[in-house]
Formats: structure tokens, sequence, C-alpha cells
């Protein structure tokens, strides 16, 4: 079970939904010495969002109980984890028989429709900011978080149309249309000219640019904006504001853009001297040049998936990747666990098995990766 913490804990922080269904012992066998029987309720401590510990199997539970139970942990789940701890005082061996069917047609037809037996009452999400109309007109800065690739193609042209710098994260999927911004972010005169911000709005979360992440610190707008459809505060920097919590793609069509000439002069001039600069030696061997040369390897309708630690802070600084290519990673908590299992899950769906894999991420899962070239033998780089 301890193998699935880094997934749960990485699930609640990037609000990825998650069931983890766990086999567990009777209470008759734990704490006296049974095989196999350790305390697994409570595990997870706070990270699942919900945790439900069924009783033994027993048909002096109505399944009603069970199904309603089940249901409303996954019908109140937006975010995060939910563990089911099963306890069985034998292993499930066999072939199905007629144990328990009787039970089971207690619920009638519901096993042959697709609605849950219970359901909950959808979400409240943020309301529409009535003085949108009032804020647009201001000098504004936008900032892009990790997003989906659709919604990264709505908020750069949401931005561009604004007239707002959009300072776009690896993970945004953006086009970052000022590139380099771990670069040109320090120089004073770029600093100068987003101190004369009058609001800044924050699409996505999980910041990766360590100079991003220190403007944002100091920045003091009049009004600070977090869009993201995760609860929570996701500001260290706990700006006054509004924390607006919604589907990306719906708030910007709830906020329309109106048409406005740039504001800024100097970023996108530094931002294409910045780009310039790194384009001018990129000839040279390094891991900075591979990150900056990376979108040059990207298949068409291929996906990327990042590492943690130095590469995917390269890739944000040094590199431009296209609007829209779908870009993937662990950077909920940043951890170096499962990065190979999560990257072998993002491929899945899809027909193309060519991987593009750092070798750092790889030496923290090789027995993983093992494991799975045994199974899906590809072609692997």
């Amino acid at each position: 079970m301890a193998n699935l913490y880094p997934a749960l804990i990485e699930a609640g922080l990037t609000g990825e939904k998650l069931i983890l269904l766990t086999a567990d012992r009777p209470p008759e066998l734990i704490d006296c010495g049974a095989n196999q029987a350790i305390r697994q309720p409570g595990m997870f401590a706070s990270h699942p969002t919900h945790s439900i510990s069924l009783p033994r199997p027993t048909q002096d539970i109505p399944a009603r109980w069970l199904v309603s139970t089940i249901d409303h942990a996954l019908g109140t789940l937006h975010a995060g984890g939910v563990h089911i701890n099963c306890p069985f005082a034998e292993p499930l061996y066999g072939e199905m028989d007629d144990t328990g069917l009787s039970w089971q047609q207690r619920l009638g037809d519901w096993w042959q429709g697709d609605k849950p037996w219970l359901r909950e009452a959808p979400r409240l999400e943020s309301e529409k900011q009535r003085d949108w109309f009032f804020w647009r007109q201001k000098r504004g800065v936008v900032v892009a978080g990790r997003m989906s690739a659709e919604e990264g193609k709505k908020v750069a042209l949401w931005a561009q149309t604004l007239g707002w710098p959009l300072i776009g994260d690896v993970l945004s999927q953006t086009g970052q249309p000022l590139p380099c911004a771990d670069l040109w972010l320090g120089n004073a005169k770029a600093t100068s000219e987003l101190q004369q911000a009058q609001i800044v709005v924050q699409l996505g979360s999980s910041l990766t640019g360590k100079r991003l992440l220190q403007w944002q610190a100091s920045c003091e707008p009049e009004e600070y904006w977090i869009v993201d459809d995760i609860e929570g505060r996701l500001d260290p920097a706990h700006h006054r504001g509004r924390r607006l919590i919604a589907n990306i793609a719906d708030w910007l069509e709830q906020h329309p853009a109106e048409k406005r000439q740039p504001w800024c002069v100097e970023i996108p001039r530094l931002a294409e001297q910045a780009m310039q600069t790194v384009i001018a030696r990129r000839d040279a061997f390094g891991e900075a040049q591979l990150a900056h040369r990376i979108s040059d390897y990207l298949p068409e309708q291929g996906q990327l998936f990042v590492g943690n630690s130095l590469v995917v802070r390269l890739i944000d600084a040094v590199s431009q990747l296209p609007a829209g290519y779908p870009v993937y990673s662990n950077r909920g908590a940043s951890g170096i666990d499962g990065l190979l299992s999560t990257a072998a899950g993002v491929q899945r769906p899809v027909a193309n098995r060519r991987w593009r894999l750092w070798a750092i991420s790889q030496l923290f899962t090789i027995s993983t990766r093992w494991r799975y070239y045994v199974r899906f033998p590809r072609r692997w780089y």
C-alpha cells in the first residue's frame, strides 16, 4: 500500500481523481501476529479526500448501504483520491457462483443502468465577476500555469486580445508568446515595467520558473486573481485579491476580452533578445541546448512528458513549446517517485508508443522501467 502514497499525494495537489481500492484483513486478525495484517485504515492520513473502511463481507448489511456510501464519496469528489479499504478473511479464489446473488438482486434493475444510485448536487463555482468590464480596461498581466492544451490556446488568444503580456509556464501549453521568461525576468527593465500592472490574472497553478515565482511573490497589483478548477488558495505569496474556483475555459467565456493595444513595450523586446541569445548557443552540447531544441523532436499528434528537477526548469527557461501541444509532468509535489509510471499512463491511450524520456527521471524508477519494458517492448529513447 505504501507504494500508492506518491500517486495519492500528486492527485490531491494536481486535481486528478483517483480511487484506491485496497484489500485488507478482517478486524479479528489485526494486532494479533497474523501474517500480512497491518492497520490500514487511516494509513494515508489526511491525503485522501474521502476514506471508506468497509466492514467484512456480510449479507446482513443492505446492498443499498454499500452503493449509496460509495456514490456519496464519488459524487462529492471534485479532486484528489478516495480510499476504499476492503477487508477479506480469505483471498478471492475460485470461480463466481450464486453466493450473494439474492443480496445483489435487491438493487433491482439498477445494474443495467449507467446512473449512480445516489446523485449529489453539482458543486457551486465562482460567479461571474461583475466588475470585469472595469478591470479589463486596466493594465494587466496574465500568468498561465498548468492547464489543458485547449485551454492554453484560448488563454493565449484572450491575453493577446486584451493587449496584456502573457507569462506562460512550461505546462501552460499557451505557446509561451514571451519565451525565456526565467531569463528576461532578471532584467530590471522588465520588472520595472511589470510594476505598472494594476491587475494580475493567474490562470492555472503549479508555476515552475524560479524568477517567475520571485516576481509573483514581490508584485503588488491592486488586484490579484487566481482562476483554477482546484480548490484551495494556490498562492504561496498570499496576495490580496480573489480566489475564483472555475473551469478555465468556462471562465474565459464569462469574462470576454476587449480589444486593446499592448501596453508593454520593453518586455517583448527583452523576450526576443533572450531567445536570440539562446539560439546563438544552441549548437553546443549540453542539457540546456537539448532543452531548447526539444521542440524540434516532438512528433505530430504526440505528447511530451517532462521529468522533475532540472529538466522541467530548463525547458521552461530556454525553450518555446508549440501552442496546444500536450505537455504533462508530475508538478504537484514535484517528486521523483513514479515519473515513469505516470508517463506510461499518459501514453497508453494513444497510438504513438515512442517515448521521450530524460535519463535522470529514469534512474529513480529503473525497476518500474524494467517491468514496463518486459510487458510492452517498444523503442525507448
